[in-house]
């Protein structure tokens, strides 16, 4: 049997400082490779990062701000971006060493390993600090100069409530359509949003106008003139009206606009408001669309909106089979909630909601048997045919005063000073009214973001179990469902300055960009 002797590894001794070591490509032991070589050699100890007092904002070169918090993730990414040379070696760990929040110091800590004396990898820890140097960001500057907006976009509507502009404020947080912005100013009709260039305005309101039927006028005011340059500096102003229509209200259109959509009305609901009116007959389930230019040319206004709606009780639902997309053709007969135990007077209607009801459900409607409308349009047609007494607009389901387990954005605006205490009540008013469409209608919530509170599950335990409790049941089918809510949001945050500076095109760069201040603002009211 042959003998195969065992491979043994061979030891020697460190040629520097002769500790008996196994052999190694470089003949020496750890402690002088380390003395000998500093494979952190051309990686910088100490570095400085900019950061905005104004945002809390931290500058990513070449001109991006972007939001991190204290020893976060997004920060350490963005410290480890700065630091040059650690492409020439392998970064294996990085992690953040605490410091005091008030010293303007960040430390990281960073594992690297590099090859060196052929084939011998080296690994070693060490600390670069990151000194805090505050420098305002270019949006930041822009709102702390007064005065420097070169247009600006008057948005309004002449109407008693805000609701629209509730939803306008959720579109545009949710596709950052205020990014550009300087400044914005809320008002008693309406807001003001101020940009730096013209062409920003004409930007945000080409944005609007995909959402909301608006009519616009534009105007400008002469700033300065170089006469030897031939130059000028003006501000413009947009003046934005949106139509005086909204979702659920009950109008009665002029003549010609009735005959544009084919016979449709005169009395008419309107079920959605996007960059066109969408209105429904709910008697014959005839529906149209009216848009700007038409609504404009042949104005009506609303007869009856949300303070005139009744709540109604359903008796009794006959379907009559005739449909129309999530629309159902019905004869149902309702009394009025406030009617019970005082007299049995009872209607008997036709609505394009029958698929919604049934016997015993409440319904909210507009009583047209008592209701007092000034309108010439509708006095007129009252005189000439039948109009119903009774129109449904909705389904109602029981209302709990209870937390709810969202929330919403708001941006970051100026409010309006003085406010009048029966302002601030009509102002809670519309954003519960607002909240309570939020919850009802399942097509809005996909035009927005809702976010999660931060104990949202206990809320809706706590909610279901004062159900159980009380003996209400949960028939709202579109409501606000857990998976519906986006997560991490920091609702102690400026919501104007917490999105990320987009970098200038220069298609939307003008000659005109420099120009004097000017105390007057110009109106378009």
């Amino acid at each position: 049997m042959e003998y195969i002797p065992q491979q043994t590894q061979s030891n020697i001794l460190c040629c520097l400082c002769g500790v008996l070591i196994p052999a190694n490509p470089s003949n020496m032991c750890v402690n002088c490779i380390r003395s000998q070589v500093d494979i952190t050699e051309g990686i910088p100890k100490q570095l400085i990062v900019q950061w905005c007092r104004g945002c809390n904002r931290y500058l990513q070169p070449p001109n991006h701000w972007a939001m991190c918090e204290l020893e976060s993730r997004e920060l350490l990414t963005l410290c480890i971006k700065k630091v040059k040379g650690l492409n020439q070696v392998k970064l294996v760990d990085a992690g953040w060493v605490w410091t005091e929040p008030h010293s303007r110091r960040l430390k990281v800590k960073l594992t690297i390993q590099k090859e060196v004396f052929s084939s011998a990898i080296l690994q070693q820890v060490f600390i670069i600090e990151f000194i805090v140097q505050g420098q305002q960001c270019p949006k930041c500057q822009k709102f702390e100069a007064k005065d420097t907006w070169n247009a600006v976009v008057q948005l309004r509507q002449k109407v008693d409530h805000k609701r629209t502009f509730l939803f306008l404020e959720q579109i545009i947080l949710k596709h950052n359509a205020h990014s550009q912005t300087l400044n914005i100013k809320e008002r008693t009709d309406g807001l003001d949003f101020y940009f730096s260039n013209k062409n920003h305005g004409h930007k945000f309101v080409e944005f609007v106008s995909s959402f909301v039927p608006i009519k616009t006028k534009r105007s400008e005011q002469l700033i300065s003139t170089d006469e030897q340059n031939n130059n000028a500096n003006y501000k413009h102003s947009f003046s934005v009206e949106i139509v005086p229509i909204s979702k659920e209200e009950l109008v009665c259109m002029s003549p010609k606009v009735m005959h544009s959509l084919g016979g449709i009305g005169p009395i008419v609901l309107v079920t959605k408001v996007s960059n066109l009116i969408h209105v429904i007959d709910p008697n014959t389930l005839q529906s149209g669309e009216i848009n700007a230019l038409s609504f404009w040319s042949h104005p009506f206004r609303s007869l009856c909106g949300q303070k005139q709606l009744v709540e109604f009780v359903v008796l009794d639902v006959t379907l009559t089979g005739e449909r129309k997309g999530k629309f159902a053709m019905a004869d149902i007969q309702v009394a009025r909630s406030s009617d019970f135990g005082s007299n049995d007077t009872t209607f008997y209607i036709r609505t394009h909601l029958g698929n919604l009801f049934n016997a015993g459900d409440m319904a909210l409607g507009y009583d047209l048997s008592t209701a007092v409308l000034n309108d010439n349009d509708f006095t007129s047609i009252k005189t000439k045919q039948q109009v119903p007494e009774v129109i449904l607009v909705k389904k109602t389901y029981s209302h709990i005063n209870y937390q709810r387990h969202w929330r919403t954005k708001r941006l970051n605006k100026e409010a309006v000073e003085q406010m009048k205490k029966g302002d601030l009540e009509r102002q809670a008013e519309d954003e519960e009214l607002f909240a309570r469409d939020i919850e009802q209608d399942s097509e809005m919530r996909g035009k927005i973001n809702l976010y999660k509170q931060d104990n949202a599950e206990n809320i809706l335990a706590e909610r279901r179990k004062r159900k159980q409790e009380i003996g209400v049941e949960d028939d709202n089918e579109n409501e606000v469902d857990l998976a519906e809510l986006l997560d991490n949001i920091d609702l102690n945050n400026d919501t104007e300055l917490d999105d990320d500076e987009e970098d200038d095109d220069e298609d939307y760069e003008d000659d005109d960009e420099d120009y004097e201040d000017d105390d007057e603002d110009m109106d378009m009211e």
